[in-house]
């Protein structure tokens, strides 16, 4: 890790980010293989899925970039030992192939939907990272009947919700950043379609510099519980943070009133990387509150 850190000094600190969790991730890979998979034909696009394990099911929503096996190849084995797992790779990541469909969350949530329809899956359990759990929080605010409990990981519903280093890290991104990296290997391994790395780069580069904000009153009108786990130092934040845990019920003196429903989890001496890196502390989180 010390000589990739070494060999990426001069890129962006959001691509060094990305990089390092890729590189990272690789060193694990996946452990199962999924007990059902295919496309989803929704919204203009074919939307990959696999299917783990069974009992309540659980949907799983990677970060940008990223793959089912590269951003939860350490937690599936795990969680579908009780749950039925539905991993979702979004528009244009892993199996997914590119589209010049417009990238937007409320679009990518849709998709959600779309794929929960086709297995005939009523509500369940949503887990977001990062990227993924923006199109969480879109998915709350769409379709609250389909939604029993929501995780976010490292996530924010808006752009502020990020330090101003990470919003001006996404204006000195380029395609040229990611050439040759984990990130276009993994890629390259599971792609319909290699040629199109460059477009979604592209993509995905010009989707990100656009500021969001979902709103705090749609935020504040999600009725399922919601646990936010952040690691302390990874690029949120935390008063806006505090914030958002406020519009959810939390942030009062539980002695005087009664326990919030939706909870929030800082974990200590973790970034924005090494959190989702942390499998034994997410899965004792999620287990303890989704029981």
């Amino acid at each position: 890790m010390k000589n990739l850190l070494n060999s990426c000094k001069f890129l962006t600190p959001l691509v060094m980010v990305v990089i390092m969790m890729f590189t990272a991730s690789q060193l694990y890979g996946q452990q199962i293989k999924p007990s059902n998979s295919g496309y989803v034909p929704v919204n203009g696009i074919k939307v990959y899925y696999e299917v783990y394990g069974e009992g309540r099911p659980i949907v799983l929503l990677h970060g940008a970039f990223m793959t089912i096996d590269t951003n939860w190849g350490q937690l599936i084995p795990e969680l579908s030992k009780t749950r039925k797992v539905i991993a979702i790779e979004l528009q244009g990541h892993g199996h997914t192939a590119f589209s010049d469909r417009k990238l937007s969350h409320a679009t990518l949530a849709s998709d959600v939907v779309g794929v929960m329809d086709y297995l005939k899956i009523e509500s369940a359990d949503v887990v977001g990272y990062s990227f993924g759990g923006a199109i969480a929080y879109e998915f709350a605010i769409q379709s609250p009947k389909r939604l029993k409990n929501l995780v976010i990981i490292s996530a924010t519903y808006k752009s502020s919700g990020w330090l101003p280093e990470i919003n001006n890290a996404f204006k000195n991104m380029k395609p040229e950043l990611f050439a040759n990296s984990p990130m276009q290997t993994a890629y390259d391994a599971v792609a319909p379609d290699k040629t199109k790395w460059t477009k979604f780069l592209e993509q995905m580069i010009a989707s990100a510099g656009v500021p969001y904000d979902f709103g705090d009153n749609n935020i504040s009108k999600i009725s399922s519980p919601v646990l936010i786990i952040s690691g302390d130092n990874d690029g949120l934040d935390k008063v806006e943070l505090a914030k958002t845990y406020k519009l959810l019920g939390g942030g009062i003196s539980a002695d005087f009133k009664p326990m919030p429903k939706s909870q929030l989890a800082i974990v200590p001496g973790q970034s924005h990387v090494s959190l989702m890196m942390q499998t034994s502390i997410i899965l004792g989180y999620l287990n303890s509150f989704l029981k």
